[in-house]
Parts: C-alpha cells; sequence; structure tokens
C-alpha cells in the first residue's frame, strides 16, 4: 500500500535562509520518524520564489503542518499543504529537450509552443531559462514524446512566427561528449573566402552570383567549384596570406569552440573552402580535425585547380562520419552547423543538425534552425546556459562577449569585450 505523503508549498520573496528556515522547523518536529524528503524543488523568477516539498511525514503529518505554518508566517510566505500517497508518478518514456529562442520571446510563442506539446500528447517536466542575451533562450524538458514528430509540429510554429526552435532527444542522449563539426565560410567566418580571392582579380561579382546559386543547390556544387576556382588562374600565392589576414570569425565562434573544449567536446571544420586558410584557422582554435580542398600552386601561383577529391556535399557527410569514427563516438553523438546546400547531408547524417543564418532549402531540412547572428547561441540548443558560459570564462580570466540584438532589454554588466568575433 502507498504511504502518505504531505505536499509542502512555500512562495513569496526570497531571501537567503528561507530552505534551511522551513526544513529546520520540519526537522524540530520529526525525531526519528517522519520527515522523510522525498522531492524537493525551488524556482526563483525576478525575486519570486517558489519551493516544493513532499515528505514522508510518519505519524507526524498535523504536527509537520503546524511547523511549516508556523515557519510560513515567520517568513511572510503564502503557504499550501496536501496530504496524499506514493511518491512522483514515475517520468514518462519519450524524454526531449524543447529548446526555444526569440528576441523578444513573446507570450504568444510560449502559448503556442506549449499547445503544441501538449497537442501531441506529451508533458512539461521542467522549464527554465538558459539566456536573456542577446537573445531570450526557454528550455522544456518533456516526456512522452516522438521527437521526430514533434519537431515537426513545432517547425510550423517556428516557421509562422519568425522564432527558432531545436528538439532533441532528452535524458542521457542529452548529457556527455559530443563532437561538433562545423562549415566555415558563412558560418564560422562571416566570408565567403573564394569570393574574397577573386576580388583580387576582379571577378568578385561573377564568382560571388556562382556561389549563391551553389549555395542555394541550383547547381552542383563540385561543377561550381570548379569553375570559379578557374577564375583564379594566374593568382599569386600571397594573395592566400591577405586573404587570411582578412578574414573576420563569426560574432560568438571563439567562444562556442572555448566553450566546447571546456566540456572535452571535439571540434572539427569541415569546408568546401580552402584547406590554405581553413588550416591556419583551425589551428589558431585549437581544432584538430580539418577537410577542406586544396588549391594547386605552380611557381608560386595559382593554377586554376583544385588538388585531389573535391570536399562538396557527400564529402562533408563522409568527414563528419570519419572524425565520429577517429573520436569512438556514435553519430548520434555528433552535431553538424552549417548553411548551405552542400550541407545537408552532413546535417542529415548527425545526431543534432542545426542550420545557421541559413539558406531556406536548408532551415527546412535541418533538425534545428537559428536565426540570430551570434554563433555561440548554439550552445544553448545543448543545453548550455548564458551564466554558465560567463562564469566559465570569468574562472579563466576570459572576457565574455555582450552582443545586443538591436531592441533587446539592456544585458548585466560585464567585463570589458573584444570586438565581435574574438
Amino acid at each position: 500500500m502507498p504511504e502518505p505523503t504531505l505536499s509542502i508549498t512555500v512562495t513569496g520573496t526570497d531571501r537567503p535562509g528561507v530552505t534551511g528556515t522551513l526544513l529546520g522547523a520540519i526537522a524540530d518536529e520529526c525525531d526519528e520518524v517522519g520527515g522523510e524528503v522525498l522531492d524537493i524543488q525551488q524556482v526563483v523568477v525576478h525575486g519570486h520564489l517558489t519551493l516544493a516539498l513532499l515528505l514522508a511525514p510518519g505519524d507526524r503529518v498535523e504536527r509537520l503542518r503546524d511547523a511549516a505554518a508556523v515557519a510560513a508566517h515567520r517568513l511572510d510566505l503564502a503557504l499550501s499543504v496536501t496530504e496524499g500517497t506514493g511518491d512522483n508518478a514515475r517520468p514518462r518514456q519519450g524524454r526531449a529537450a524543447v529548446v526555444v529562442l526569440g528576441a523578444p520571446l513573446t507570450a504568444r510563442v510560449v502559448s503556442l509552443v506549449t499547445q503544441q506539446i501538449a497537442e501531441h500528447g506529451a508533458n512539461i517536466d521542467r522549464i527554465r531559462r538558459l539566456s536573456r542575451y542577446p537573445v531570450t533562450t526557454v528550455e522544456f524538458a518533456v516526456s512522452g514524446a516522438d521527437v521526430e514528430l514533434l519537431r515537426a509540429r513545432l517547425a510550423l510554429v517556428a516557421t509562422t512566427e519568425g522564432i527558432d526552435i531545436a528538439v532533441a532527444p532528452g535524458g542521457l542522449a542529452r548529457l556527455g561528449r559530443r563532437l561538433v563539426v562545423l562549415d566555415v565560410d558563412s558560418t564560422l567566418i562571416q566570408q565567403e573566402v573564394i569570393e574574397m580571392l577573386a576580388a583580387h582579380c576582379g571577378r568578385e561579382a561573377e564568382v560571388a552570383q556562382v556561389t549563391a546559386r551553389a549555395m542555394a543547390g541550383e547547381l552542383d556544387f563540385e561543377q561550381s567549384l570548379r569553375a570559379r576556382v578557374a577564375t583564379l588562374a594566374g593568382l599569386p600565392a600571397s594573395v592566400l596570406d591577405e586573404v587570411r589576414d582578412a578574414i573576420e570569425l563569426t560574432a560568438g565562434a571563439r567562444t562556442l569552440v572555448r566553450t566546447l573544449g571546456r566540456l572535452g567536446f571535439t571540434v572539427g571544420l569541415v569546408s568546401g573552402g580552402f584547406l590554405e586558410i581553413v588550416g591556419q584557422l583551425a589551428s589558431e582554435l585549437g581544432i584538430h580535425h580539418v577537410r577542406a580542398n586544396r588549391l594547386e600552386i605552380v611557381d608560386g601561383a595559382l593554377t586554376g585547380r583544385v588538388l585531389g577529391e573535391v570536399v562538396d556535399r557527400a564529402g562533408k557527410a563522409r568527414a563528419l562520419r570519419e572524425f565520429a569514427d577517429l573520436e569512438g563516438l556514435p553519430l548520434s553523438r555528433t552535431v553538424a552547423i552549417g548553411d548551405g546546400a552542400n550541407d545537408l547531408d552532413m546535417l542529415a547524417a548527425a545526431g543534432l543538425g542545426v542550420a545557421f543564418n541559413a539558406k531556406p532549402l536548408v532551415r527546412e531540412q535541418a533538425d534545428a534552425s537559428v536565426t540570430v547572428p551570434y554563433l555561440d547561441s548554439v550552445l544553448f540548443l545543448l543545453g548550455i546556459s548564458r551564466e554558465e558560459i560567463e562564469e566559465a570564462d570569468a574562472m579563466d580570466g576570459q572576457p565574455t562577449e555582450c552582443r545586443l540584438l538591436p531592441g533587446s532589454p539592456a544585458a548585466p554588466a560585464s567585463p570589458a569585450s573584444p570586438p565581435p568575433g574574438h
């Protein structure tokens, strides 16, 4: 027969000592019998505390009621006490994490998301905020969900409301080491390297037009790459150094890579661009897995040809699998981030495929989409909070980037920040 239980909830203004005072009053009434804590949860929102206890009271029900009432009165807190039986119901199978990013995150959006979760037949077990700036991010821990079906439902909300929503398996699948593989051009960095090279021979506009069509999936990537590289024939190899110096990392790129490293995650780069550029970026950021195309250089000049097999759409997916094998990780423990059509196979192969400021075709097919211009927002999709990132930065003496979208509320004070991407 289930044992009797006592559920005690207090709410009111938060301050130090509330939990200790309440539990101390309960402990004073228990001696060795009753008062076993079966569950305890506490949350504070804007200084307002909710503290809930589930106790096995033994034969001390009335005494514990009275003790809780006295403590709540002394603390000027509202009190609710309910008698029942048994522990909390076990969470249902089908655990998922639903992460919602918005700038702003409106009540309408939260309402639509929670309605879709309920209509799917799932239950929200916990809610927590992961960030307040540069976007507001909220994570819903859900049980009783089919990840693929729930993802499809919430994708419609994301599209109609112009927000970002990610749905990923919860439980142990949310924890532990991962491999995170990033595209480079227009993902890790702000530019398209081949267009920067083409600018040195006066053909940037022509090449940019072909690049845009290739990234949108309108052209075969390998054919378009070879055609674009052909325009570079005759450029001195020294141009590569000039382009490397002019590259700008995407805002939040260093924070992303640094935080993943702290977690023991492995980071890899795969690029339809060029190893002559990507290799140095990887070295500067401490990234060990790299796959990119190589330019042929003869007598100190580019020949307009690519050496070896082209890293195309299929090649990126192969690189992801090879990196995972090298790390001894299943594909379910991988994350891929990209923006173009040539990233689609890689995004599909990964356990979580993230479209970062991507073309419409890519956003439609990826598991999750991030449309804010900060690469470290991907950390929120993995359940890592802004506070955790900043705390780790402070411990290591690293300045934390403070970045706001237009119209966002002011961010908390933080150490002097470097320019975006540093």
